[in-house]
């Protein structure tokens, strides 16, 4: 019994001086949230947007490690000063510096086509307006 004790503060005494324990521990504790604003009229179009050109480029980047999940948020409250808010939790501030360009880089290999990915591009500008982006910590 003694033994398995003493080997399992070896195995913890280890894994901290390494820092796997630690760094398990901030595993998605940053996020990158950005806010959309629909334009008017356009909030369901907006939503088929996401769904048919967005979550295909968010699959490639996350299959890539660009990011831990991302979901999307709706408010259907006219004033509110955002319809969509996607919050993309990230590992590390590292990787939050890095999300605009791997989701870039992604959009790219999803649609290498340039023109295509001109054409998505212009039609997002068509159908909502930027809210704002803000990086958070996340409490736990």
């Amino acid at each position: 019994m003694w033994k398995k004790i003493a080997g399992l503060l070896v195995a913890v005494a280890i894994g901290l001086s390494s820092g796997w324990i630690l760094r398990g521990q901030e595993f998605g504790a940053i996020a990158e949230i950005y806010y959309w604003k629909a334009k008017a009229g356009k909030l369901e179009e907006y939503n088929h947007y996401i769904k048919r050109v967005a979550e295909p480029v968010d699959a490639e980047a996350q299959r890539t490690c660009a990011f831990v999940s991302v979901t999307t948020y709706v408010s259907r409250k006219p004033e509110s000063t955002w319809t969509h808010m996607r919050i993309f939790i990230v590992k590390d501030r590292e990787q939050a510096a890095n999300l605009a360009k791997a989701l870039d880089d992604a959009g790219v290999r999803v649609q290498p086509d340039e023109s295509k990915r001109k054409a998505n591009q212009e039609l997002a500008t068509s159908l909502r307006d930027s809210a704002g982006q803000e990086e958070v910590e996340i409490l736990r």
